[in-house]
């Protein structure tokens, strides 16, 4: 396997196939998920001699890295992952657990991981003092049809006619996702799941917030700064000067949609989710919004 990583790290387009990331952003995260793996110092006082036993298939970080990244990117089976690396399928899940624990932390460290909840106007601030635009977006991702009625109608999609898991992002015009709020099921409009956010009371005044119209109201609802685009009257049509609006904040808005295409070139979070944990779900969009901000931030 470290033939094979090697092969990989020479090449850029198999690389980014791989893993979803070039060698000069492996590396530079490799130097932050290193420590966090290396083993610990042997005790002076053990009757064992270091080395006895199986030899560990992920014996250096960088393999460690490769590994958790490879199943972000490409999203195998446990049995797959587990294959491939020459492993039982339950190790593979052990490590991905381990990794990705490892994995938030380097990626802490590198100041990229959006905020899950700001609780006040003054956190807003501390945590993004150059931020004056946001763009606020609901993301889905497809999920397995529930065998139980009750939760297939709790995740059923009606705009995607498909079950889902949803996000509410909030993103700067520089591309970065800031906040990212729980996951939650499809079937939540995307205004709804906004206010069950709370995000909205802690935005300040004077930061203007770009919608579309999934979020018609929020200007009568909340004492913020909005810009949303005209609707069409029903047997109506709008005026030039309004579609001429619609069209230039058009523009500016699809900067949340590239971001968003960013994040799910991780196909973990692109692909129909199989993992059954509702904690591994929510994580591995957490994961991949810190990896497109880390990308950003080194490219």
């Amino acid at each position: 396997m470290n033939l094979q990583i090697q092969k990989a790290l020479k090449d850029k387009r198999l690389l980014k196939a791989i893993i979803g990331m070039s060698k000069k952003e492996f590396e530079q995260l490799l130097k932050r998920f290193a420590p966090l793996v290396m083993r610990k110092p042997y005790k002076k006082n053990r009757k064992r001699k270091p080395g006895a036993g199986r030899k560990h298939t992920l014996d250096t970080a960088e393999k460690k890295l490769f590994f958790i990244l490879m199943y972000m990117k490409t999203y195998p089976t446990f049995d797959l992952a587990g294959f491939l690396w020459g492993v039982n399928r339950s190790q593979a899940k052990r490590w991905v657990d381990e990794l990705r624990g490892k994995l938030e932390k380097a990626l802490g460290k590198e100041m990229v991981l959006p905020e899950r909840k700001v609780h006040s106007m003054v956190e807003f601030v501390q945590r993004f003092p150059q931020v004056k635009k946001i763009i606020i977006d609901g993301t889905e991702r497809p999920i397995r049809r529930p065998k139980d009625k009750n939760k297939q109608k709790e995740c059923y999609s009606g705009k995607k006619k498909r079950h889902t898991q949803k996000n509410i992002v909030i993103a700067s015009s520089k591309k970065e996702i800031l906040v990212l709020s729980p996951t939650s099921n499809g079937r939540e409009h995307d205004y709804t799941l906004l206010k069950k956010s709370g995000l909205l009371e802690s935005i300040p005044q004077d930061v203007v917030c770009y919608f579309d119209l999934g979020f018609i109201g929020v200007e009568k609802d909340y004492k913020v700064k909005c810009c949303l685009p005209y609707k069409k009257p029903r047997n109506g049509e709008l005026t030039t000067q309004q579609k001429e609006f619609n069209k230039k904040l058009s523009r500016f808005r699809v900067r949340v949609e590239n971001e968003l295409a960013g994040v799910k070139r991780f196909r973990c979070v692109s692909d129909i989710c199989r993992n059954r944990s509702e904690e591994l779900k929510d994580h591995l969009m957490f994961l991949a919004c810190g990896l497109w901000n880390f990308h950003l931030k080194v490219a």
